[in-house]
C-alpha cells in the first residue's frame, strides 16, 4: 500500500485522488446504464418517406411502420447511436439468419414505441415474433440432426405415381402414393411438362396441338406408353379449368421476387412493360446472386402441384414471400417460367380445353362441359377402354357418346350460351319449325342444385354464388320445387321492383341494394337440366319446359317463371322485340323448339338493339382519349385499350366514361402507339394531373399529355349504363368498343358532360323502330315509288355506310330523294358528323313536296322563319332532340351549349333556369308557341 505523504507529501496524494476520481466516473457510467437500459429496438411509422430499408434496401413507405435496431454509430462519438431501419418483414428474417448469439427481438417489451402502434400492426408484429422464434427453433434443431444422423439417399417425393404398363392401366396412376420406376418417374417429371409446353406452343394449327399431347400419351418418354399421372398432367396444362386463388397478381409477383432476388423492384417493373410477368422474372432469376437457379430440373409435376396448394394456402405477404422463395431455390430458369404461368393460369400456348381433352378421347371435352369435372372424365375415360381389336389405331380408349353427355348433382354445368342475331330474317331462317322468345334479364346466371333439402348455387364461371345475392330466395326454393328431390335449375337473379319490372345490371351488389329499398330479389327459372333421377338435357326444349311448369310453383316477386311466347311468323317476333325494347328490357332469347341444352355451346339466339340494323341503334358517343393502358398476352408491351372520357365545363376538369380495348386492328394499333403524345405515369395515383378526375382503380399506365389535342374516337356499345368506378356523374357504356376515328372533331364538338347526361336520359326514349328491327331502308326512287334495301344475305359494314352518308353530302343526282329533313345548307353542307348526315338530305334542289307510294310525303322548300337565328338548347330540355330538327329544318341553327354568348335565343326547362328578364331567353313551351305563329303567319 503506497503511503499518503512522502517526505514531501504532494506528489503520492494527487496520484492517489486521480486514481479514485477515475474509478468514481467509471462506477457512475455502469450505474447509469444499468439504471436507464439503452433501447435495441425501436418501432413507428415513416413521417418523411426518405429512409431506405437495411435489408432489402428498397425506399420506406410514407407512414409505413418500420422498425428500427439501435447501434453504435461508427463515425460519432463513443457511446452516439444510429437507427438501422428495416421493413418489420425484413428485419424478422435477418433475426432467422442471425447467429444464436445475436440480439434479436423476443418479445413485444424489446421494442420501444410497440404501446403506441395501432392494434393490427401489434398483431402483425406480436406473430412475427412467434413465427420467427419458431424458424429459428426448427432450423437450430435441423442443424443437430445432420451432426448427429447418417446422411441416407432423398427419399422419392410424397404421392410420386405408380409404375403401370403404359396408357391402357395408366388409371393406377393417380391413385396411388409412391413409385420406384425410372420410366413412371420421367413421365412425372416437370421437366417433361415444360418441354411438352413448349412443343404444343411452337405448332400452330390446334389439330396438331392436339397430336403433340395425344403422341406423349401414346407413346410416354421413353417409347412404352404413357406411365405418369394422367390426371395431373391434364390438370397443369388447363389450370383455367380447376382454379387455385393465389391472391397475386403481376406487380405483387414483382414485388416479392425482387426482394428474393434482392435487385431493384423499379427495374423489374420497367421490364414487366413488355407485357410477360413470368418471364421478367426469369430473366432476373438468371442474372441473380442470391437464389441461383440450378443447371438441371429435378422437380416432378406432383411437386409442383404441392407446392402451388401450399401457396394458394397463404394470404399474408410474408408467407408468400417464404413460399416463393422455396420454389425458386428448387428451379431451374425454365421451371420457374412455367411454375409462374401456373400461378397466373395462363401457360402461353395457345391451346385451350378441347385442344388438350380431345387427345384424351374425342368425346371428353363434351364430357367436360356437362360435368366440370376434370377427375371424373379422366376416369371415365380411362374405365371406358375396350378390346384393343375394337380400338382405333392408336389404342386410345373410346367413351360412348351416350354416356359424355351427363349433369351431375352438386357438380355445376357449363351453361349454355347464345350468339348474337344482327336480323330478324336470320333467327326466323335459323328456327324454321318455330322458337320460344323469352326476355333476356338483365341479372346473373344462377345454376341451381337441389339434392333432398341441400341446395347449392353455381355462378356463369361455375363458382359458388355470393351468399348476399341469394339469401332472399333461400326460404321460397322449397316452396316453389315442392316435388322435385333433385333437380338442376338454370336461372337468372336479379331485383325488382313494386311493379314487377327488373332493376338495372349490377343492382344486386351489397351496396347497391340498399339504394332500392323496395326492391326485391326475384329467381326467374327458364329452363331444367335434370330432374328427379333423369338428365334432361337431351330432351328438347319443348319437353323440358312442360316438366318446369308443372314441377314449379310461382311465387309471384320471389320465384318466376321466364317470359315466354312460341313464335313462328316474321311479324310476330318484330312486335316482340319492338316492345321489349320500348320497355327498356336488354332483349330477348330465341331458342329453337326442337333444341336439346348443349353445355358451352352458343346454339340460342339473342337479339338486343344494339345488334340490330348494323348497330345504328346502339348508344355511342364521341369521346377524347385521356390514357391508354399496357395490353396483355399478344399486345404485351404496348399501349392497347384506352381510358376515353369527356370534358365537364362546369368544373374546368375532365371525367372518365369509358375502359375501351376493342375496335382497333392492329395496324391501326401500331399507328396510334407511334403518334400518341402520352406521358408514362405507370399507374400512379400521385402522377395524375389536376386536369383529370379518375377513380385510384383506373389510373392508366400512359397519361395524354393534352386532352385537348388527343384524338376523338367514336365509342358505341350495347346500352348507357351507371358505373361507381367512373367520374362522368357515374355515366358509363356497356360492352364498348371504337366504331370510329373522328378525324373531323376535336375536344370542342365531342360530347361532353352535359350532352352526355342527354343521351344518357335519351337513351330509353321508344321510337319508331319497326323499320330497323328487320334491316330495310325506305327509299323512294325518280318515280315516287318505294324501295327497300334489306338484304339478309349481304351485310354492309358500318364503315361502307359512313363512306356512302359522306358521298351523298356532295352528289347533285335527281334520281333518289331520300325521305329525310332537307338541310338547310343543301349539298355545300358543312357537317360530316354521321348524326347529321343520317337525319338530313342534302339534295341540290328542294322542290314541291309530293306524295310518294310509301304513303308519306317529303317536305321540300319548307318556310325559312328562323333564317339567321342561332339557338342554344339546355342539356335538360325534354324532347331536345325534336327541337333541334324543327329549328334546322326551318334554316336556324344549333350551337353548342358553351357557345351561348354567340346565340341569338337560349331555350331552358323552366322560368328559373332564366339568368335575367332578357329575351334571350325562352322555355321549351315559349318556342312551341312561337313556332305555331311563325308558321301560320
Amino acid at each position: 500500500m503506497l503511503p499518503l505523504f512522502t517526505s514531501t507529501g504532494r506528489p503520492y496524494l494527487r496520484v492517489y485522488f486521480q486514481i479514485h476520481l477515475a474509478s468514481l466516473s467509471r462506477l457512475r457510467l455502469l450505474s447509469n446504464s444499468i439504471i436507464a437500459m439503452p433501447i435495441e429496438f425501436l418501432a413507428e411509422y415513416d413521417r418523411s418517406g426518405r429512409a431506405s430499408c437495411k435489408g432489402c434496401k428498397q425506399k420506406l413507405e410514407k407512414k409505413a411502420l418500420r422498425i428500427a435496431k439501435v447501434v453504435e454509430n461508427p463515425f460519432g462519438d463513443t457511446g452516439e447511436t444510429m437507427k438501422q431501419w428495416h421493413h418489420p418483414k425484413c428485419i424478422f428474417n435477418s433475426f432467422i439468419r442471425a447467429r444464436p448469439a445475436t440480439k434479436i427481438i423476443q418479445t413485444v417489451a424489446d421494442i420501444d414505441g410497440y404501446d403506441d402502434l395501432e392494434d393490427d400492426d401489434q398483431e402483425s408484429v406480436s406473430q412475427m415474433i412467434t413465427d420467427c422464434l419458431k424458424e429459428r427453433g426448427n432450423k437450430q434443431s435441423k442443424k443437430k440432426m445432420v451432426q448427429q444422423s447418417i446422411p441416407f439417399a432423398k427419399a422419392g417425393p410424397s404421392g410420386f405415381s405408380k409404375p403401370n404398363s403404359g396408357w391402357n392401366n395408366s388409371k393406377k396412376a393417380y391413385h396411388s402414393s409412391t413409385s420406384n420406376n425410372n420410366n413412371s418417374q420421367d413421365d412425372n417429371s416437370f421437366q417433361l411438362f415444360t418441354s411438352l409446353c413448349d412443343k404444343i406452343g411452337n405448332v400452330g394449327s390446334y389439330l396438331a396441338k392436339t397430336k403433340v399431347v395425344a403422341d406423349l400419351l401414346k407413346m410416354g418418354s421413353n417409347g412404352n406408353g404413357y406411365e405418369g399421372d394422367i390426371y395431373l398432367l391434364m390438370k397443369l396444362l388447363l389450370p383455367g379449368i380447376e382454379k387455385r386463388v393465389y391472391n397475386l397478381q403481376s406487380r405483387q409477383l414483382i414485388k416479392l421476387f425482387s426482394q428474393i432476388f434482392v435487385c431493384d423492384y423499379d427495374e423489374m417493373l420497367e421490364d414487366l412493360d413488355k407485357g410477360d410477368v413470368a418471364e421478367t422474372i426469369t430473366d432476373f432469376f438468371a442474372n441473380n446472386t442470391a437464389v441461383a437457379p440450378l443447371n438441371r430440373s429435378l422437380l416432378t409435376m406432383q411437386e409442383v402441384d404441392d407446392l402451388l396448394d401450399e401457396l394458394s394456402n397463404v394470404t399474408k405477404e410474408d408467407m408468400q414471400l417464404k413460399v416463393l422463395k422455396k420454389i425458386a431455390r428448387r428451379c431451374t430458369t425454365e421451371d420457374l417460367r412455367y411454375i409462374i404461368r401456373l400461378i397466373k393460369h395462363d401457360l402461353r400456348i395457345n391451346a385451350g380445353s378441347r385442344h388438350i381433352l380431345d387427345a384424351l378421347d374425342k368425346n371428353a371435352h363434351a364430357a367436360y362441359q356437362a360435368s366440370s369435372d376434370l377427375r371424373d372424365v379422366v376416369d371415365r375415360c380411362l374405365a371406358r377402354k375396350t378390346d384393343r381389336n375394337n380400338d382405333d389405331d392408336d389404342g386410345a380408349p373410346k367413351l360412348k357418346r351416350d354416356l359424355s353427355i351427363r349433369a351431375s348433382l352438386m357438380t355445376p354445368v357449363r351453361p349454355m350460351l347464345a350468339e348474337a342475331c344482327k336480323s330478324i330474317n336470320t333467327a326466323i331462317k335459323k328456327c324454321p319449325k318455330g322458337m320460344f322468345a323469352e326476355i333476356k334479364y338483365d341479372g346473373e346466371r344462377v345454376q341451381i342444385h337441389k339434392n333432398g333439402q341441400q341446395f347449392e348455387y353455381y355462378s356463369r364461371s361455375l363458382k359458388q354464388v355470393m351468399p348476399h345475392k341469394v339469401k332472399d330466395i333461400k326460404q321460397y326454393l322449397p316452396q316453389a320445387c315442392p316435388h322435385g328431390n333433385s333437380i338442376i335449375l338454370d336461372s337468372e337473379v336479379l331485383l325488382v321492383d313494386k311493379t314487377g319490372k327488373p332493376l338495372p345490371f349490377g343492382t344486386l351488389g351489397v351496396h347497391k341494394k340498399q339504394n332500392f329499398s323496395d326492391a326485391t330479389v326475384c329467381l326467374f327459372i327458364f329452363d331444367c337440366l335434370h330432374f328427379n333421377g333423369k338428365d334432361l338435357m337431351q330432351t328438347s326444349i319443348i319437353d323440358r319446359r312442360k316438366i318446369l311448369e308443372s314441377n314449379v310453383q310461382e311465387i309471384p316477386g320471389r320465384i318466376m317463371l321466364s317470359e315466354k311466347k312460341l313464335v313462328q311468323k316474321e311479324n310476330e317476333l318484330t312486335g316482340l322485340v319492338s316492345r321489349v325494347i320500348r320497355e327498356g328490357l336488354e332483349g330477348l332469347v330465341l331458342k329453337d323448339v326442337e333444341s336439346v341444352y348443349e353445355p358451352g355451346k352458343r346454339h340460342w339466339l339473342k337479339i338486343k338493339k344494339d345488334y340490330l340494323a348494323e348497330g345504328s341503334m346502339a348508344d355511342s358517343a364521341d369521346l377524347v382519349v385521356l390514357g391508354a393502358y399496357y395490353g396483355t398476352g399478344n399486345k404485351g408491351g404496348v399501349m392497347s385499350v384506352f381510358l376515353m372520357g369527356t370534358y365537364d365545363e362546369r368544373s374546368g376538369r375532365w371525367r372518365t366514361v369509358a375502359k375501351c380495348g376493342n375496335g382497333h386492328d392492329d395496324k391501326t394499333l401500331d399507328k396510334i402507339n407511334k403518334e400518341l403524345s402520352v406521358v408514362k405515369i405507370s399507374k400512379d395515383f400521385s402522377k395524375v394531373p389536376g386536369w383529370l378526375n379518375v377513380h385510384r382503380s383506373l389510373v392508366p399506365d400512359f397519361i395524354v399529355t393534352d386532352p385537348k389535342t388527343a384524338p376523338v374516337w367514336e365509342i358505341t356499345g350495347a346500352e348507357f349504363s351507371q358505373s361507381t368506378v367512373h367520374t362522368a356523374d357515374g355515366i358509363s357504356i356497356r360492352f364498348p368498343r371504337v366504331t370510329r376515328i373522328r378525324d373531323d372533331k376535336d375536344w370542342t364538338n365531342a360530347t361532353n358532360l352535359d350532352r352526355l347526361k342527354t343521351l344518357y336520359e335519351n337513351s330509353k326514349d321508344a321510337s319508331d323502330i319497326a323499320d330497323s328491327l328487320l334491316g330495310v331502308k325506305k327509299e323512294v326512287d325518280d318515280e315516287g315509288e318505294c324501295s327497300s334495301s334489306s338484304s339478309p344475305d349481304k351485310t354492309v359494314t358500318r364503315k361502307r355506310k359512313v363512306e356512302e352518308l359522306e358521298k351523298e353530302k356532295t352528289t347533285i343526282a335527281d334520281n333518289k330523294v331520300i325521305s329525310k329533313i332537307p338541310c338547310k345548307y343543301g349539298p355545300n353542307c358543312y357537317r360530316k358528323n354521321g348524326e347529321h348526315l343520317a337525319n338530313y338530305s342534302h339534295n341540290k334542289e328542294n322542290g314541291n313536296s309530293s306524295p310518294n307510294a310509301c304513303g308519306s310525303q317529303i317536305k321540300q322548300g319548307l318556310p325559312n322563319f328562323f333564317h339567321g337565328l342561332k339557338f342554344v338548347i339546355s342539356s335538360d330540355v325534354p324532347h331536345q332532340r325534336n327541337i333541334t330538327r324543327h329549328i334546322i329544318a326551318f334554316d336556324g341553327d344549333v350551337l353548342d351549349e358553351f357557345k351561348e354568348d354567340q346565340a341569338d335565343h337560349i331555350i331552358v326547362n323552366s322560368n328559373r333556369n332564366k339568368k335575367d328578364d332578357s329575351s334571350k331567353y325562352m322555355t321549351a313551351s315559349e318556342f312551341w308557341d312561337f313556332y305555331k305563329k311563325s308558321k301560320q303567319s
